[in-house]
Parts: C-alpha cells; structure tokens; sequence
C-alpha cells in the first residue's frame, strides 16, 4: 500500500460504526469514521496526526476487514472483491431500496438528480458524510456517526432537521439554503421537501 492509497470502508467497517462489535479504541473508531472512500491516505493520517495515528494503524483496520482499497482506484488483479475474512458474519442491516409508495418519477428527471452510478441510498450518504466534512469538521462526529447508522432512507430524512441546524450554526443562511436545497433533491428526487428551519 502506498501513501496514494484510497481507503472505504467494508460491510464490517460500517456494522463496526453502528455497533461497535470489535470494541475499537477511541483512536481507532475516529480512524475508522474518516475513511470515506474518497481521501487519499495521507491526508486522512495528517486530520488524525495529533491523535499519533499513523499507516500503521490503518494497516489494522485493514488486516481485520474494516476497510479496503477503494475498488476504483485498485487494481483488479491484486484486490478481492471483499475484504471481510471468510466465515464471517455479515451483521450489517440491509439497505432498504427507495420506497415504491412515493409517485414514480420520469427515468430522466431521477437520473438527473442521482450521481451516475449511484443509487439514492448511496447518493445521500456521500453527501451527508462530505458536507459535514468540509463545512463542520470534527465537530460535527456525532453528527457523521448518526448517518453511518442509518440504514434507510427515512433514516436520513429524520436526520434532515439536525443536519441543517448543525450547518447553519456552521456556516450561516446562505451556505444552508443551498445545501438544503441539494440535500432534498436527493432525499425527495425531485418532489417538495417538508418546512425546513427557519433562516431569517
């Protein structure tokens, strides 16, 4: 593995985040909760470097299943399909699919709101994790733990008050509304979003 490396968590990594069923250290779980699947491995290590969190801890979260290398940036060849042993117990909730009671939308309005590839359990959840990232930082880990918990997407519209409340606190009216606003379409796909705060 080299600094380049990009990490994501595995099934087991996310179960780990939900039930803490491996009883990580502190250090380990805050490792663990950084890795999106996104940030090279150097800059993960330098946001956890007053923690003397190194690439050695992240070779244990690796060797025990929690993460891997992210499948996009791998190389087929030398990467399995999974990271989780063998003759390990999945115990991560299903995800639920989108909610066939909501009011079919046109394939191209859906597709115009959903990244390529992604579906909108998968959409909403890189949003949530990247947003509260880049606009909260580390105040906001109780805020990502609550989204890596989610199972559903009802799950994430119960979050939809606490994260805009958190943002706004952040990042003011304007940056809110806006993200408000990206955030719906993806929970909604396209339908009216409920009331939101009040950001006068």
């Amino acid at each position: 593995m080299t600094n380049m490396t990009i990490f994501d968590k595995t099934t087991r990594g996310r179960a780990e985040i939900a039930v803490r069923g491996h009883n990580l250290t502190p250090r380990l779980r805050t490792l663990l909760l950084l890795i999106d699947g996104k940030t090279e491995s150097t800059a993960v290590l330098t946001k956890v470097a007053g923690l003397g969190l190194t690439a050695t801890h992240l070779d244990v979260l690796f060797e025990t299943g929690l993460i891997e290398i992210h499948a996009s940036r791998a190389n087929p060849s030398t990467v399995s399909a999974t990271s989780i042993p063998p003759n390990t117990v999945n115990i991560a909730p299903p995800l639920q699919p989108i909610s066939t009671a909501a009011p079919a939308q046109p394939v191209e309005e859906v597709g115009s709101i959903l990244p390529p590839g992604q579906s909108q359990f998968e959409a909403i959840y890189r949003f949530y994790n990247e947003t509260i990232k880049s606009m909260i930082g580390l105040r906001g880990y109780g805020l990502q733990l609550k989204v890596e918990r989610a199972g559903s997407i009802d799950d994430f519209k119960e979050l939809r008050q606490l994260y805009l409340e958190a943002i706004f606190k952040s990042k003011g009216k304007e940056t809110t509304r806006s993200l408000r606003d990206r955030l719906d379409k993806l929970l909604y796909l396209g339908q009216p979003g409920p009331n939101s705060i009040h950001l006068e």
